[in-house]
């Protein structure tokens, strides 16, 4: 089971409601990052002040600190550089590094509640909208953490999640995000052999009704789903997956495929965000740096055999060969080793 820093009691409350945020957050033993032994904050902040005063920055101190501590920790080495420097650290990583590697430390400074309402307000604010975003995170968060995400995103904000994502989406897509903002998931594990969509999935009944789809996919359980899933080729011929392809297109069809691989298989599902996010030109590193940052305590083992199993080569050498400078080599320590 985890482990977690308990924020010693002299702290205030802020900090009390993070850790307990941080918690809420299934912070299990599959994560690539884990709590550094002898850890010393008020040392960890006294070498990050070094690596950033002066002219230069020393970015290898700062990748080795930050890659190598849980978020519980870097939230105390937070603390301590206040305390020790006068200064927020965040602000001095702001100033002091650049691009992508910038992102990434950043990102890291943020326990997860926070660091998930930081990306969709980005994803929503400005021109457009970055719906990858939208779906990544509300479709794979369980009820507990999509209610932390709300609350956070109404603190830091000052606006209503729900608000927001509704003036910025519409039609079928708008829908199945407000229900997945509702955080009413049933998480129980009873399949329910009487409930008539695992019969009409068997009898191929829902066709185009894509408010069945909203119905099922966004508020029976984990077990019953996997159930339907079953049952739902026996009679059309074809799963669930292909069902959606066919019937639906754009955000919609994007949304209801990541809910039904994230039920299936969470991992197998970052692991496909990943490779898409780096194969062919370019690499979108929107969505790398948000999986890194966000999975690496959670369950970044589990990825890297998923991401090997399914395309028979290294997450490692996938971000290896795609990105380069300090960007890679945070990214790496992030992922843990080759293999």
């Amino acid at each position: 089971s985890a482990k977690y820093c308990p924020i010693p009691t002299n702290h205030t409350s802020m900090e009390s409601n993070i850790q307990l945020k941080i918690n809420i957050y299934s912070l299990g033993n599959r994560g690539t990052v884990t709590e550094a032994s002898g850890f010393n904050p008020e040392e960890d902040a006294q070498k990050l002040y070094s690596a950033m005063k002066g002219t230069g920055t020393n970015e290898a101190t700062i990748i080795e600190i930050l890659a190598h501590r849980t978020i519980a920790q870097r939230l105390k080495i937070k603390e301590a550089f206040k305390q020790s420097v006068g200064k927020e650290l965040v602000d001095c990583l702001k100033s002091e590094l650049t691009g992508n590697f910038e992102k990434v430390a950043v990102g890291l400074m943020m326990p997860a509640p926070v660091y998930d309402a930081y990306e969709l307000r980005n994803a929503i604010k400005g021109a457009g909208t970055e719906e990858a975003c939208l779906i990544d995170i509300l479709a794979s968060r369980s009820n507990a953490e999509v209610k932390e995400i709300v609350a956070t995103y109404k603190k830091e904000n000052g606006k209503s999640l729900e608000d927001d994502v509704c003036g910025d989406t519409s039609g079928m897509f708008q829908r199945v995000l407000v229900s997945l903002l509702t955080a009413g998931r049933d998480e129980s594990t009873k399949v329910d052999e009487a409930q008539a969509d695992i019969y009409e999935a068997g009898e191929a009944r829902w066709g185009t009704d894509e408010v069945k789809f909203l119905t099922v996919l966004c508020v029976r359980n984990r077990n019953h789903l996997l159930r339907v899933f079953q049952e739902y080729p026996k009679s059309s011929g074809r799963d669930i997956e292909d069902s959606i392809k066919r019937e639906m297109s754009g955000c919609l069809e994007d949304a209801f495929l990541a809910i039904v691989k994230c039920l299936k298989n969470k991992p197998a599902f970052f692991a496909e965000r990943l490779y898409k996010s780096m194969k062919g030109l370019g690499t979108t590193d929107s969505v790398l740096i948000r999986i890194m940052v966000a999975r690496a305590e959670i369950d970044m083992l589990d990825i890297k055999a998923e991401f090997l199993k399914i395309y028979g080569k290294t997450l490692h050498s996938f971000i290896k060969g795609d990105t380069s400078g300090d960007y890679r080599k945070i990214l790496l320590e992030l992922c843990g080793g080759e293999k």
